[in-house]
């Protein structure tokens, strides 16, 4: 493959069934190139919001996987599985069922900075292996938990079924078990929070285990559905018309401080040496992430930094 000098961020709205790599493939198919990545990976059962990234834009990765996602995903009582969700093999049952004052009481421990434990079923790595290899050998090792913030958890719906799990369930596919008394959540969360294991312990809280049926990413930091395509449509699409759908590498940082420079100061910032404020008139707190623009537009992410001469902002990626 030769690769097309072609750079920007495509918002796919994945379906069910396919990996977050089989759409990195997909984008290297029909933009042309190999230099493509995601920001956030998505189950296969997960539908919804993942941010591609191509050629230049690419380099963003490290920088959007910080960003803070929202999720809509179905929580089903009554069962708990191997893998956190429906996916897998049911491992315990309950014929009980919360009642919504027992669902609402336990919800805000679940809300602000609270510890999880990964699920084995993930791709995190121990001594050099992937957790969910493990599992699929029967192994289970024990994992640390891991500080994440739930910044908002609401119930949306609440149905109540009339069929519970029979007293065989434990060792059955999750698949076959119906009529659970379910409820619909919205989750905004931080990165490496894990929804399966929201769906798992809320299950635990409230005394008859849970496990996710559903899972849709509406948001991941400043990209929404609406700006989603589906990947059958860029199948259909012109090169043109895919092309139009490119969004500015710069999108992705619209919620920081911009720095315009002129040509000498841009000189030095390609360069990769600090700005100090004092020379450019800005007055931004240690810390504060900005962008910095040139006459040709948007180049690079700076931080501000104290230095021996002064607040200065220094360069830490070039796009």
């Amino acid at each position: 493959m030769q690769d097309r000098n072609i750079s920007g961020i495509l918002i796919i709205d994945k379906p069910q069934g396919v990996t977050s790599h089989d759409m990195v493939g997909l984008c290297r198919k029909l933009y042309g190139t190999r230099k493509v990545g995601h920001a956030g990976t998505l189950d296969p059962m997960a539908t919804g919001v993942l941010v591609m990234l191509i050629g230049r834009a690419a380099k963003a990765s490290d920088f959007l996987l910080e960003k803070v996602k929202t999720y809509e995903a179905t929580l089903r009582f009554g069962i708990a599985t191997d893998t956190q969700d429906v996916t897998g093999t049911v491992t315990a049952a309950s014929s009980l069922a919360p009642t919504r004052e027992a669902l609402n009481a336990a919800l805000p421990a679940f809300r602000g900075d609270i510890l999880q434990i990964p699920p084995m079923y993930s791709a995190l790595k121990r001594d050099g292996q992937k957790l969910y290899d493990l599992a699929r050998r029967g192994i289970e090792i024990e994992r640390e938990a891991r500080p994440v913030t739930i910044h908002r958890l609401e119930v949306t719906d609440f149905r109540a079924g009339d069929a519970l799990p029979s007293p065989d369930a434990v060792g059955a596919p999750a698949d076959g078990i119906g009529g659970l008394t379910e409820v619909d959540l919205t989750v905004t969360c931080s990165k490496g929070t894990y929804i399966r294991t929201l769906c798992h312990d809320l299950g635990e809280r409230v005394g008859c285990y849970g496990t996710m049926s559903a899972l849709r990413r509406t948001q991941a930091g400043a990209f929404t559905l609406e700006r989603a395509v589906p990947p059958d449509a860029l199948r259909q699409m012109s090169e043109a018309e895919r092309d139009a759908l490119l969004l500015p590498i710069e999108d992705a940082f619209a919620d920081l401080p911009a720095v315009k420079l002129q040509p000498f100061f841009a000189k030095l910032a390609h360069s990769g040496q600090q700005i100090y404020q004092k020379k450019i008139g800005t007055a931004l707190h240690e810390g504060t992430m900005v962008r910095f623009f040139d006459a040709d537009g948007f180049f690079a992410l700076g931080e501000v930094r104290t230095y021996e001469d002064g607040s200065a902002i220094k360069p830490i990626k070039q796009f």
